[in-house]
C-alpha cells in the first residue's frame, strides 16, 4: 500500500465518519441527555435518602426510579412518592 492509497483510505475514513456523526447527531444527543438526566436523578434520590431520618419520605435509588426522575422531572419525582404513599 503506497502513500496515495492509505492518503485515499484516510480521506474515506473521515468521510464515512463525519456522515454518519451528522446521521446520528439527533439520536445521540437525546441519549446523551436521558443519561445526563438519568445521572442527575440518581443524585436526587440519593440527597433524598440523605434526609429520610428528618423528613420520612425515603424512595429506593435504583435505575427505574432514576429513570423516572430523569425522562419525567419533577412530575415523575412526585409521581413515585404518590405511588409509594398508595403502595
Amino acid at each position: 500500500m503506497d502513500l496515495s492509497e492509505k492518503i485515499a483510505a484516510g480521506l474515506l475514513i473521515a468521510f464515512l465518519a463525519v456522515a454518519l456523526l451528522r446521521v446520528f447527531r439527533t439520536p445521540l444527543r437525546l441519549a446523551l441527555k436521558l443519561l445526563a438526566n438519568t445521572l442527575l436523578g440518581f443524585l436526587a434520590l440519593w440527597i433524598l435518602n440523605l434526609t429520610t431520618a428528618f423528613t420520612g419520605i425515603g424512595l429506593g435509588v435504583n435505575v427505574w426510579n432514576a429513570l423516572v426522575i430523569g425522562v419525567l422531572g419533577v412530575p415523575g419525582f412526585i409521581l413515585l412518592l404518590l405511588l409509594r404513599w398508595i403502595l
